[in-house]
């Protein structure tokens, strides 16, 4: 694969985890640059894990992953982005101010992980073509890394604007992505 279309895919790889890391960045009380980065580092680390797995899987049994990885992906945005809802809806005004500094590791891990599954679903792909997998991996986990740290200072300056709205927003951005992925599936 040439260096552009590996870039094009790296990019296009992390488009869900940007509109994620915008609601994310929107819910949290003013994100210091430093947790935006640490999610981005933690979304670009799996986003660069999961097509290797999808990879190794494509050598072994593309045929199971394939008919799998969406129904998984739509399960876990789906509780996320419900869970979300729920704490968007069940604030008031008075917690609002009470909004979080930062988001917890495992949050942000199954988060990430439930955005990246297409890109499992990519490396599945990759194994039956003649790429250089280690840095196509690299590539989709900066291009994350970039783009969801910019997502969260976008989100940064979105959420005084949205308050509480904006985790409501955020719930239904990760349940729109899950029923995507499932009407892509389907539609062919």
């Amino acid at each position: 694969m040439i260096l552009s279309a590996t870039i094009l895919l790296a990019f296009g790889m992390s488009m869900d985890a940007f509109a994620v890391s915008i609601s994310k960045g929107a819910s949290l009380h003013k994100p210091k640059f430093s947790e935006a980065l640490r999610t981005g580092l933690i979304f670009g680390a799996v986003e660069a894990i999961t097509p290797l797995i999808g990879w190794g899987l494509g050598m072994l049994a593309s045929q199971f992953v394939l008919e799998w990885n969406h129904w998984i992906a739509f399960v876990l945005l789906v509780f996320l982005g419900g869970r979300m809802l729920i704490e968007g809806w069940r604030g008031n005004e008075a917690e609002e101010e009470k909004a979080p500094s930062r988001h917890g590791f495992w949050l942000l891990v199954t988060t990430a992980i439930a955005t990246s599954l297409d890109a499992m679903a990519v490396g599945v792909g990759l194994a039956f073509l003649q790429v250089n997998i280690i840095f196509t991996a690299l590539m989709i986990g900066c291009a994350t890394l970039i783009m969801t740290t910019i997502g969260m200072m976008v989100g940064r300056f979105i959420g005084p604007l949205l308050g509480k709205r904006a985790e409501i927003l955020g719930g239904l951005v990760l349940i729109g992505i899950g029923v995507q992925i499932l009407w892509s599936h389907f539609a062919g």
